[in-house]
Formats: structure tokens, C-alpha cells, sequence
């Protein structure tokens, strides 16, 4: 079950070095010169300063000298699923050959024959409980839902979910996304149900639809997905979003607007991405390439560095992988030990009662 993943990939205060390194595991030569003779990788739904992607691209650029076609940077993993559909006889520049998305996706894609199945080299450094036995899709990284909150205009933080249905914060609050679309949308909603006490996932989805129906309702909800630029611009003070989107932001806005990334106390969901191949990739081993690329210890460091956990963190601590300089920028593991994993089912029921109902119960027209 995913949620074992709580166990295998919990953060840890004592990291353990190893004096031997395990050498990385490389592509085939055979792989790299197939791709390099594509020349091309098209992505999708990559922003640059979601973890980390902008230096991860630069460097997968550099290391390959492949061109990299990014399309819609702010589209959400349902939309990935879509251009898949879209674009299956598309050897143009328009259709994907990779996708990040939500950890329910994955399983739905393969069901759908969307995705084709790949094992990058370091394939046995993956939990099981977080890839595709098949190989059809793999995590990739995770992290939790935070309250990112610009500190020039909300003086006084959130510290829980219960918290921004305050009068304090009226016209404040938005998400990071289109919950009928955007994953990381669905969970922030999922996460309001956790904190909620909830435990059944169709309930819990309810009751998140139920708490952002009543912060709608006071006028609390902005209905604007949020983003760096209006956080800044005071547009959108507080956004619901994944911690490391939240840490990137703060560190590119350098002070201007002081920005806060608050844990909640309670309702503290992890997700889990993933990554796979589409079956219509025009470039295939460009794709497989990138997900070398992603998997190899650099691509690890890449997410991290971004304040995303990789998949493989607890093998490249085990190993002595990670810089004690790039430790010491992540929250502490304190935040982290309350942490919720749903299981694929539980994101799954809970998903379906969210983006199924959101306009019904909450009203609130995200654009």
C-alpha cells in the first residue's frame, strides 16, 4: 500500500554517511546516441520554479545538448493527460512525450494505454510502493500542502486550516490551482477534509468540499489560481500550495515581498508525483533519457535543491549523496512527522467526489 511510504521515505534528523559511494548507474551509449539523432524532448507542465525544473532542464540540456520543447508550463496534470489524448497522431510540437503528474493519475494513464512502460537504471533504488511494478510510471518526488503566506500584507500567519476562515483573512486565501483539474488543487482540498478528522476518502473529500465552501462563502476564497507573481502583488496574500513551491517562491521573491511557508498543525497531506512516458511520444528515447537523466543522482539533487524530496532520498542519504548545505535549506523534520499518504484508492474516491462536485458545493469558479 502507498501509504507505507510514510515509512520509507519519512524524513530523518541523523543522516548517515557512507564512506564508499555507489557509482551511478549511466545510460547506455546506444540510448544516448538514439537520442541525441530525435535532437528533441518535448515537456509539459513544467514551470521553472517548480522544483527546481528550471536548473533540472538547463542541466539536462547541457549534459545531452538535446533541444527541450516545453509546453504550457502552467498546466495542470489533468491537462497533461489531455494533450496525450490530443496529440496521439501529432508528431508535431504539440504532443508530449512526458508527463509529471499526481500520483492517481499514473494507474488511470496505464488503464488508458497512454503510457508506455520504461526502467531507468537506477529502477531498484525506487520504493516498490511507489512505481509501477510494469515500469509504466515511477515516483518521482513528494511534499506537503503549506500555507504560503506574503508576511508585508498578513502580519499574523495561519497556523492551522481552521485559521483562514478568520475574518483577518477575508479575500485572502487561494489555491494553486484548478481543482476540476489541477492535482495539486484536488489535494490541498483533500487536505482540508483530513483536518477535518475525516477518514473514509469519499468523506474526506466532502468534507474538504465543505470547509472551502464555507471559506467561499465569507469571502475568504480568492478565485484566482495563485501563483508567485500574485502572492508578490498582494493579489492573492495567502496560497495553498506544496511546500517546495512555496520555499522556490520564497527564495526568488529575495525579501520582496518576506514570504512565510507554514506546515499546518493538523491536515499535513504528502503527495506524491509521477513520471511517464506517453505511448505516442514522438521522441521515445529522448524520453528515455530524460527519465535517466531525473533518476540519476544529479537529476535527485536537482528536485532537492528545488525543496523537493526525491524518491530516492533515503538511498542517496544512505549513500552520503546529499550536501549538508542543501539539508540545512529544507524545513525542519519536525513538519513533516504528522504527514498523511493516501493510498492510491483513497486519492482516487477522494478526487472524483472533489472535481466532481467542487462547483455544486463550493461555487467558486477557479480561472
Amino acid at each position: 500500500m502507498i501509504s507505507k511510504l510514510s515509512r520509507l521515505l519519512a524524513l530523518s534528523t541523523a543522516i548517515a554517511v557512507s564512506s564508499s559511494a555507489i557509482a551511478a548507474a549511466e545510460p547506455s551509449a546506444d540510448l544516448i546516441a538514439a537520442a541525441k539523432k530525435e535532437g528533441t524532448l518535448t515537456t509539459i507542465a513544467l514551470p521553472h520554479d517548480w522544483c527546481g525544473y528550471g536548473d533540472v532542464i538547463a542541466g539536462f540540456k547541457a549534459k545531452y545538448g538535446l533541444k527541450v520543447n516545453e509546453l504550457n508550463p502552467d498546466a495542470g496534470s489533468g491537462d497533461e493527460i489531455e494533450a496525450i489524448k490530443a496529440n496521439k497522431g501529432n508528431t508535431g510540437d504539440q504532443a508530449p512525450d512526458v508527463i509529471d503528474v499526481g500520483l492517481s493519475f499514473g494507474p488511470t494513464a496505464k488503464k488508458d494505454g497512454l503510457i508506455q512502460p520504461y526502467k531507468v537504471s537506477t529502477w531498484d533504488s525506487i520504493p516498490d510502493t511507489a512505481k509501477d511494478a510494469e515500469g509504466y510510471w515511477y515516483g518521482d518526488y513528494y511534499g506537503v500542502l503549506s500555507f504560503v503566506v506574503n508576511k508585508d500584507i498578513i502580519k499574523d500567519a495561519p497556523k492551522d486550516w481552521a485559521d483562514l476562515k478568520k475574518s483577518d483573512f477575508a479575500n485572502a486565501v487561494a489555491l494553486a490551482g484548478d481543482p476540476r483539474a489541477s492535482n495539486q488543487a484536488v489535494q490541498a482540498v483533500y487536505a482540508a477534509g483530513v483536518a477535518a478528522g475525516e477518514k473514509d476518502a469519499t468523506k474526506i473529500g466532502d468534507a474538504g468540499l465543505k470547509y472551502f465552501a464555507e471559506l467561499n462563502k465569507a469571502g475568504n476564497l480568492v478565485p484566482v489560481i495563485g501563483k508567485s507573481a500574485s502572492l508578490a502583488q498582494g493579489a492573492t496574500p495567502i496560497v495553498v500550495a506544496w511546500d517546495y513551491n512555496g520555499l522556490s517562491w520564497r527564495d526568488t521573491l529575495k525579501g520582496n515581498p518576506p514570504v512565510d511557508v507554514v506546515v499546518p498543525a493538523s491536515g499535513v497531506l504528502a503527495g506524491v508525483y509521477v513520471q511517464a512516458i506517453s505511448a505516442f511520444a514522438p521522441h521515445p528515447n529522448a524520453a528515455k533519457l530524460w527519465m535517466e537523466y531525473l533518476y540519476s543522482d544529479e537529476g535527485q539533487l536537482g528536485w532537492l535543491k528545488g525543496y523537493c524530496h526525491p524518491i530516492r532520498f533515503n538511498d542517496l542519504s544512505k549513500n552520503g549523496k546529499i550536501p549538508q548545505d542543501l539539508l540545512a535549506k529544507m524545513p525542519p523534520a519536525a513538519a513533516y512527522e504528522k504527514a498523511v499518504f493516501p493510498t492510491l484508492e483513497e486519492q482516487d474516491a477522494g478526487k472524483a467526489e472533489i472535481t466532481k462536485n467542487w462547483d455544486t458545493v463550493v461555487g467558486a469558479n477557479v480561472k
